[in-house]
């Protein structure tokens, strides 16, 4: 019904909407201190309409500097109004511009595909109006973040900087991670494609999407038939999973390798250490670095999840209190920058370096000219066969005697789900031991801060051809308490090349690298140690890989005959990067 009301609302408003300049003044009273033009319609190069809207200070004659959120997300509320009257009280003006097919768009709905492009011509049209001094500015999180990014595949002169919180990068992140499909993306495609607003009952519904989720972990249906067990055709999720690889599909919705190099504008990343797309997000940091070292974006991260990041932070981050100095306010620091880069003002204070880190535990802040220079040294440990206590040793020595440890996972067995490596709650007091192994290090002798991604490789050998693997991260406090610092999923024949799939070989040793892991900083005391889990992604909450090398998403719990057999060498060993 709500579908058919936009509708409606929309056939009604069509006639006045190609007006590029309307102004709606029953929005505000007569007194209003802002000039709202609500119904502005801006002409792609290639014949597509994107909805804007704009405001200005009342009276204002001179051009300014204008700030650019552009978005998926259509607010019907006063929100979007009321963040682009704080840019007009910050002496800018406020441009909002909606993704195509949103809001008062004719056009069809399709996330991601079209925002490169269409964000270069709404700057385009930005710099041409008689109120723009020249100089644009973006800011804005998660989907906002990414719309960013992808303004700069080409870059417009009149782009002067962007802020990107907790940014999306499409492949590389949602709806996959590391290759791997996880299933969060699979309503927020109804939220924001069902109509041109948004759909906050399909979003909302999430009894609706758990029920189809177990459904479909507790009969074993292919991947792909997904929507079919919710009886209703999700598109977008189809377009998607058609596109395992991060291939020429995802490459061209934003920057990708050399386009980087063009990227020499001022840059402002905000991200947290428990922001599920953390890896997108720094994805084009690093990026920008690899491609432009001139180029050098700056950052400032913390104890923050996707939406505190944008925010204000959060005092309680998944049962885990943060220290009071890492809460800060997002949106103030913004406009700190935008004032610093367009307006020759002071740097935010909290810029004292290039990345600009919260240490957990030590209820302070420090900096660093690049994430590489974060740590002063590694900790290397290998994966022993050698028990220590109740797990087995992860050991600063490398084994004398290859050996290997043996795990067989049935995935025709739905009782049991492997791989409980998400942050929720951050302290826990014990962790699943069911399946899979767990390393742990002796006790530190002298405290110690960990900085940064940690990376490894692993040494395997299965009876089949591709696995799905994760590795959790944890420090175990001296009270017995485990607090979980990093992890990483991702799909084995994609470890040597995201664009392309190197199936294994079966029964021969294989080595599977990774690097992509979450980023963050904890100090860590005398008598903590560090522990790993290693095991095989299998769990309702994301793709099953059965490894017969078939596309993944098409295989069936048919696929589960013979279980994998895994053979997890000893000499397999993670370096954990650390400041001392």
């Amino acid at each position: 019904m709500k579908s058919i009301l936009n509708f409606v609302f929309l056939i009604l408003i069509v006639p006045s909407i190609f007006s590029q300049q309307r102004k709606i003044t029953a929005l505000e009273s007569p007194k209003s201190a802002y000039d709202i033009q609500d119904s502005v319609m801006i002409k792609t190069r290639d014949g597509g309409l994107i909805s804007a809207i704009v405001v200005r200070k009342k009276g204002s004659v001179v051009p300014k500097p204008v700030i650019l959120q552009y978005t998926i997300y259509v607010s019907n509320n006063s929100r979007d109004l009321t963040s682009l009257k704080k840019a007009a009280d910050h002496d800018y003006i406020g441009v909002m511009a909606y993704s195509r097919g949103k809001r008062f768009s004719p056009n069809e709905i399709f996330p991601y595909e079209n925002d490169s492009n269409d964000a270069y011509d709404v700057i385009d049209w930005i710099s041409k109006q008689s109120w723009c001094n020249g100089s644009v500015g973006m800011y804005g999180g998660s989907y906002n973040g990414f719309t960013q990014w992808a303004a700069c595949k080409k870059m417009h002169p009149a782009l002067k900087t962007i802020v990107p919180y907790v940014a999306n990068r499409p492949g590389m992140g949602l709806p996959m991670e590391n290759n791997v499909f996880i299933n969060p993306n699979y309503e927020w495609s109804f939220y924001v494609g069902n109509n041109k607003y948004l759909d906050t009952i399909a979003g909302n519904d999430r009894q609706r999407f758990r029920k189809m989720q177990f459904k479909w972990w507790e009969t074993g249906a292919a991947y792909e038939k997904m929507d079919s067990i919710d009886n209703c055709p999700n598109r977008y999720f189809q377009r998607w999973i058609k596109h395992p690889a991060f291939d020429e599909y995802w490459q061209k919705m934003a920057p990708f390798e050399k386009d980087f190099a063009q990227i020499n504008i001022p840059i402002l990343v905000i991200d947290g250490y428990y922001n599920d797309s953390q890896n997108s997000s720094l994805y084009y940091l690093k990026e920008v670095q690899k491609y432009n070292p001139k180029n050098q974006p700056y950052l400032i991260i913390g104890p923050y999840s996707h939406f505190g990041a944008q925010r204000e932070g959060n005092a309680i981050l998944n049962d885990y209190k943060v220290d009071a100095d890492a809460l800060i306010n997002t949106p103030e620091i913004t406009y700190q920058w935008f004032d610093y880069i367009l307006k020759n003002g002071p740097k935010p204070a909290i810029l004292r370096g290039k990345i600009n880190y919260q240490v957990m535990g030590a209820n302070e802040w420090r900096s660093a000219p690049s994430i590489e220079k974060m740590s002063n040294g590694f900790l290397k440990f290998y994966l022993s066969d050698t028990k220590s206590s109740q797990f087995y040793s992860l050991s600063s020595k490398k084994p004398a005697k290859k050996n290997y440890l043996f795990q067989e996972v049935d995935f025709a067995d739905r009782e049991n789900s492997n791989n409980n490596y998400y942050p929720n709650p951050i302290i826990r007091k014990e962790i699943d031991t069911s399946n899979g192994f767990v390393f742990i290090s002796d006790p530190l002798k002298e405290p110690l801060v960990v900085n940064g991604s940690f990376l490894g490789e692993i040494k395997l050998s299965i009876n089949k051809k591709d696995l799905d693997l994760g590795v959790t991260l944890y420090e175990v406090m001296p009270d017995g308490s485990y607090f979980h610092l990093s992890y990483f999923i991702g799909r084995a024949s994609y470890a040597k090349d995201a664009t392309k799939r190197n199936l294994l070989k079966p029964n021969e040793i294989e080595s599977v690298s990774f690097s992509n892991t979450h980023l963050v900083s904890k100090q860590l005391s005398k008598g903590s140690r560090l522990l790993i889990t290693l095991n095989v992604n299998k769990n309702p909450f994301s793709e099953i890989n059965y490894g017969t090398g078939k596309e993944v998403s098409k295989e069936t719990i048919k696929d589960a005959k013979e279980p994998l057999q895994i053979k997890w060498y000893n000499d397999s060993f993670v370096e954990i990067p650390i400041w001392k």
